[in-house]
């Protein structure tokens, strides 16, 4: 399942995010990963929750994140929900150049029965239907 928490800049999405970060590591089963592009808001995390910086990593698109996602998860089986900061600024594209990706990412987690939620940081009406559909 894919969940995406939309605006613009400055709309309160980051903080909404390590929000539900938080909570959701009282109830997950499994391990609870939070990734985004640089280490500013690490330390707002509970401690059970590993911090993955993948700015460091020289992200290049949406496919090459999606490969380091797969890898990722491949290393550890029991991640239960991966949350994603800044998505857009991440893999530095614009919205409608990631249809690839979340059709990718939704069937990685049914496969793999995983919770995506990702901050898309962009004007609602610039999401494509793709993305909309995913919208909390």
């Amino acid at each position: 399942m894919i969940q995406v928490i939309h605006g613009k800049k400055g709309s309160g999405k980051t903080k909404r995010i390590i929000d539900m970060a938080n909570d959701a590591i009282k109830n997950q089963k499994g391990d609870v990963v939070f990734v985004d592009d640089d280490n500013r808001y690490m330390f707002d995390l509970r401690h059970e929750i590993r911090f993955v910086n993948a700015g460091e990593y020289g992200m290049v698109g949406p496919e090459m994140f999606y490969g380091f996602l797969c890898g990722m998860l491949a290393q550890n089986f029991d991640v239960t929900v991966v949350f994603i900061d800044a998505f857009l600024k991440l893999v530095n594209v614009k919205p409608n150049e990631t249809e690839w990706f979340f059709k990718n990412l939704e069937s990685l987690g049914e496969k793999r029965n995983l919770t995506f939620i990702l901050s898309v940081g962009c004007d609602d009406s610039d999401a494509p239907e793709y993305i909309r559909k995913h919208f909390i």
